[in-house]
């Protein structure tokens, strides 16, 4: 890939052909356990992938209004809901676009429950519980800390009718391996097997890493399997990082050196507005041709364009120094990138390109403006 056919930056380049490698990955998980596997748009909602990503699976999961209508228009295929909470305002029009639905608590089953019958729709309904068990280990991430408001626990549970629920939904995980699952799995039906017995499908959520290369993808499918045998039940999935890990880029460009105590790069692009993670998870993201601090000669700390002190991408070594016009390429930057971009200060989102290795064409597919930091405002 020449990143020099990108005649601006920052801009995200999202390789297809990398994308499409995952995308066989997963079907070979669908096609070996009976699974269904869903993009979480919350992760990606690249929807100029979408021809794509449809080749290989049969849905999209929502956790808004507005991602269930962008799934529905630009995917089609199943739509899969699932949020803390529903607004009465929106709630006909979700279920316009929702061919699943799941609710957080017994209260919104129940406020809900008439509107759906109303819909006219056959749309299957579920409950999101909560294992209480917890793999993640930042509290940022993890949906089953204590005082989690995220899914129904075995206590409240007891002795509730479940007419017209046919499934259940949990989520537990976040970029984890299957042995995580194998345990949450544990949990779920310590405190819930009663209840699988009568259900028709199961959610198993998201944080599945099932593409990276050290996944234990045999456990996984053999989890499925069991489990699907046992409780004679569909089994869903719906990672959004899996789809799009090690897919994508950003490309940036140094635009200062500021020298205080240390020398700092300052970039076009930001942690704070176009990489967010990396400021909540923490974590450092890893670029093209760069190590650790002192690893090679030329030792940098990468700043963002914001006035947000905090503003900090990390500190990186580099073979060659760094001057105003060279380029950065921060690696795996297609997932929870796009989605939670911000435009803090006034500062461009990142364009978005597409990357076909097979015909080496480059395209821009979306170039921002100020039209579109004007029209959040008011």
């Amino acid at each position: 890939m020449d990143i020099t056919k990108i005649p601006y930056t920052p801009c995200y380049i999202i390789d297809t052909g990398r994308l499409r490698s995952n995308l066989k990955v997963l079907k070979r998980v669908q096609d070996r356990t009976g699974c269904s596997i869903l993009l979480a748009l919350k992760g990606f909602a690249a929807f100029s992938t979408f021809s794509l990503v449809r080749q290989y699976l049969s849905g999209i999961a929502a956790s808004s209004l507005h991602e269930a209508r962008l799934g529905s228009e630009e995917f089609g295929g199943e739509v899969h809901v699932c949020a803390p909470a529903y607004r009465e305002d929106e709630f006909d029009d979700i279920l316009s676009y929702a061919d699943h639905i799941v609710f957080n608590s017994f209260t919104q089953w129940e406020k809900f429950k008439p509107s759906v019958s109303r819909s006219g729709k056959n749309i299957k309904c579920g409950l999101r519980i909560n294992p209480e068990h917890s793999e993640v280990k930042v509290p940022l991430y993890d949906p089953c800390a204590p005082g989690s408001r995220l899914g129904i626990t075995h206590d409240k549970i007891a002795g509730k009718h479940l007419e017209g629920i046919t499934g259940l939904h949990f989520h537990t995980l976040c970029e984890l391996n299957s042995d995580s699952l194998e345990r949450t799995l544990r949990s779920v039906e310590r405190n819930f097997g009663a209840l699988l017995f009568n259900m028709e499908w199961v959610n198993f959520g998201g944080g599945h890493h099932i593409t990276r290369e050290d996944y234990d993808r045999e456990l996984l499918c053999s989890l499925i399997r069991d489990f699907r045998q046992k409780y004679d039940v569909d089994v869903y999935l719906e990672p959004g990082e899996a789809i799009a890990l090690n897919t994508g880029i950003l490309v940036a460009s140094v635009l200062d050196m500021v020298d205080n105590n240390g020398k700092t790069a300052v970039l076009d692009t930001s942690a704070a507005a176009h990489m967010p993670d990396v400021l909540e998870m923490p974590y450092r993201p890893e670029i093209e041709g760069a190590g650790l601090p002192g690893e090679t000669q030329y030792t940098y700390r990468l700043g963002g364009m914001t006035c947000l002190a905090g503003d900090v991408i990390g500190e990186y070594s580099f073979h060659e120094p760094l001057a105003p016009g060279d380029r950065v390429v921060f690696k795996d930057m297609a997932h929870y990138t796009m989605v939670k971009n911000n435009t803090f200060n006034g500062i461009c989102l990142p364009s978005i390109a597409l990357y076909d290795p097979d015909t080496d064409k480059m395209e821009v597919v979306r170039k921002f403006s100020y039209e579109d930091y004007r029209g959040r405002l008011s």
